[in-house]
């Protein structure tokens, strides 16, 4: 009778014999939950990656369609015929060479004024004391907070009489600084110990030397970031192109695809679908080379 009791008493023969009752599940452990979980997050990231795509693999897939399989309804994912008709009117009747040449000119040269002169300016405003260094810093945060329409007509005037239109100053000189960058290199920089910079001070360097062999060297993340950021603006740019760049020669690659996809009596879809394609592909290549570096600068700096 006691050996009875006793084993009925303990905890684990109690867990046992409601096991074992009918109609009865056993409590989850925190592991099985865990799982759950992470089965729920996986399956919703993958769901939303997939909304995301979409639109992207239509798009790829479609550009090898003729404009008559494009008009059909309902719409179809995989191309009838595949076709490279579309790909081969951008390089043999429209000129997508020049264009191309004309965009990686202003994006490039945009980027490196974009990393020496915010590298520069976020340095002074986070390591040198100065007068009238914070409103000079809140100048720079509200010219952030502005929208580019608003200086748009400013702008084209100032660039008309120094006699710019056409040319690539017009396309470059307005966007070689951006608030965004002085203050991405500002807020990396105020994390840089000024120990560093002391000590290099101590052995003899210049402001200008201290600047360029202590504190660029450790800014690899945020120039990435600002890299990517400055080029994807500037590559994907149109309304300013539009307006500073009147001559077919100095068009650059969204230009182009607005003006040249346009038939005479309806836009040619395939012929804009393949041009959206060579268009966005060199950002995608970017950002897969950098999007480690993107990541990391965009988590060390505390952008939301």
């Amino acid at each position: 009778m006691s050996h009875l009791l006793e084993g009925t008493g303990s905890p684990t023969a109690a867990l046992q014999h409601n096991s074992k009752q009918p109609g009865r599940r056993a409590p989850r452990t925190r592991t099985q939950n865990r799982r759950a979980a992470r089965w729920a997050l996986y399956t919703g990231l993958i769901v939303a990656v997939a909304l995301t795509l979409l639109p992207f693999i239509w798009m790829l897939l479609s550009s090898f369609k003729t404009q008559g399989e494009l008009l059909r309804r309902p719409i179809t994912w995989w191309p009838d015929e595949f076709t490279t008709a579309n790909y081969l009117t951008w390089f043999t009747d429209f000129r997508i060479d020049t264009f191309f040449v004309n965009s990686l000119i202003v994006a490039v040269v945009t980027v490196l004024g974009n990393l020496i002169f915010c590298s520069m300016i976020g340095y002074a405003l986070a390591k040198m004391e100065f007068r009238g260094k914070k409103v000079l810093f809140g100048l720079v945060m509200v010219t952030l907070m502005v929208p580019g329409v608003v200086t748009f007509v400013p702008l084209f005037v100032l660039v008309s009489n120094m006699g710019l239109v056409n040319t690539y100053p017009a396309l470059i000189l307005p966007f070689l600084v951006s608030p965004l960058g002085v203050f991405l290199m500002r807020q990396f920089m105020l994390g840089i110990p000024d120990s560093l910079m002391e000590a290099a001070r101590i052995d003899g360097a210049g402001e200008w030397r201290t600047f360029t062999r202590v504190v660029l060297p450790q800014c690899g993340p945020p120039l990435a970031t600002l890299a990517i950021l400055t080029f994807l603006g500037s590559w994907n740019n149109f309304l300013w192109p539009l307006v500073a760049a009147q001559e077919e020669r100095m068009y650059t690659l969204p230009v182009a695809l607005s003006l040249f996809s346009q038939g005479q009596f309806s836009t040619n879809y395939g012929i804009l679908l393949a041009g959206s394609v060579l268009v966005i592909a060199p950002i995608v290549v970017l950002f897969i080379g950098l999007q480690r570096y993107f990541i990391q600068g965009v988590a060390m700096t505390g952008i939301k």
